[in-house]
């Protein structure tokens, strides 16, 4: 597992593009038969990756997280951005078509992902969060999770957003998780923009094609960078960073939200004005 330090704002605002990368940027989530995990101390957010061509058992290093299996303290949520697949959790098979989404509570030992079809792979995104409390593991089909439109084809950013995790549908202890898709032509996300001082996000993007990317913009509102974002790539978001991208093309990301509370609408609006 890799780990990954917080960062100041103060020292962010002096790294260049390589330094920004390394430490806000996950890449290669998917690699055939690999879990990929990356520990982020900002609200200690685990993002990570697994395509199993094989069954793939979840272990974790007990000195990383100071337990013998992840979810001792932590619960997770997984969303399959590939071919269908199932995830196994002490011994009962949980099985996800595409974008179908799964909590996995408080106290779950075993876990093991597979696929439907070894030659075509699922693809498992997951955000994994300390817990104080266990809620019942549950899963949530793409076709369950409500739609919510937003904006509009004159602002470039029609979309529909998608709660699959959230207080008033599949309960957790802290994680809210959901997916965003933009309709063609528009590319534009969460603008105006806004920060969250109460929790940290994570941004998954996806369907895309390899030649297309997203510019994903982070940092204080008076002090903005980018990030270029490819296909399959996520991008951590301090609590102090805004959270927004253009794409060269439309695409639907994942949003995975972790801190002291779970209430959507809890953001600090920025002005377009103040924006620098």
């Amino acid at each position: 597992m890799e780990t990954r330090n917080a960062v100041h704002p103060d020292h962010a605002v002096l790294f260049d593009t390589a330094k920004l990368r390394e430490q806000f940027l996950i890449q290669n989530l998917f690699k055939p038969d690999e879990v990929k995990l990356v520990y982020s101390y900002f609200d200690r957010l685990i993002v990570g990756g697994v395509c199993p061509v094989n069954p793939l058992k979840l272990e974790v290093d007990e000195k990383v997280i100071g337990a013998p299996c992840l979810l001792e303290r932590r619960e997770m949520g997984v969303i399959n951005v590939g071919a269908a697949g199932a995830v196994t959790i002490d011994g009962e098979k949980y099985d996800m078509s595409p974008k179908d989404g799964l909590f996995i509570g408080m106290g779950a030992e075993k876990l093991e992902f597979s696929s439907a079809d070894k030659n075509q792979p699922a693809r498992f995104y997951l955000n994994c969060a300390p817990a104080h409390a266990n809620y019942p593991t549950s899963k949530v089909t793409f076709s369950e999770a409500e739609p919510i439109e937003m904006g509009d084809a004159e602002q470039s950013n029609k979309r529909t957003i998608r709660k699959y995790i959230h207080p008033d549908g599949v309960k957790s202890c802290q994680l809210v998780m959901g997916m965003t898709t933009l309709e063609p032509g528009c590319v534009w996300n969460t603008m105006p923009v806004h920060t969250h001082q109460r929790r940290m996000e994570a941004y998954f993007y996806f369907g895309m094609p390899d030649d297309q990317v997203v510019f994903h913009f982070m940092g204080e509102p008076t002090e903005t960078r980018h990030i270029v974002v490819r296909n399959e790539e996520a991008v951590l978001s301090p609590s102090w960073s805004i959270h927004s991208g253009a794409g060269t093309s439309n695409y639907t990301f994942i949003w995975g939200m972790v801190g002291e509370n779970q209430t959507f609408t809890d953001m600090d609006a920025v002005p377009m004005g103040e924006i620098k």
